[in-house]
């Protein structure tokens, strides 16, 4: 069985974005790390159980929501938050048509998504009893 432990990665190449989520998510208990980009993402992935992965949907690499795929190959149970800069109805379609578990538009605050992380990880908490109790 995985441990998911209330661990976070946040992957995102602006390191003031990056910070302040490390900042608010660690003062919550979290253990939280944080990559620039995709392949730094996918090394962790592979060596550490995240419950929960902050992807932009910017990165130097690819667009965040094109990795989802690969980060969900790498860790199928990994609750993925997209967030992005600015909105616009083309760039939601997209990232909701992946298998992600929340959509974040980062001028809604930090307040917003904190919740979105608790959420994740009580969706986590539920699949791991169900697994436990054989479901």
């Amino acid at each position: 069985m995985r441990d998911f432990a209330r661990r976070v990665l946040i992957v995102d190449p602006d390191p003031v974005f990056a910070g302040k989520a490390m900042v608010v998510l660690s003062a919550e208990g979290y253990d939280v790390e944080a990559a620039t980009g995709i392949t730094l993402a996918a090394e962790r992935l592979k060596d550490v159980d995240f419950g929960c992965a902050i992807v932009d949907e910017h990165l130097p690499e690819m667009r965040g929501h094109e990795a989802v795929p690969v980060l969900k190959t790498i860790a199928p149970d990994v609750q993925i938050i997209m967030t992005a800069a600015r909105n616009s109805s083309e760039l939601e379609s997209s990232i909701r048509r992946r298998d992600i578990f929340y959509y974040h538009v980062k001028s809604f605050g930090m307040h917003e998504l904190q919740q979105a992380v608790r959420d994740a990880f009580r969706k986590v908490g539920d699949r791991t009893k169900a697994r436990r109790n054989g479901g």
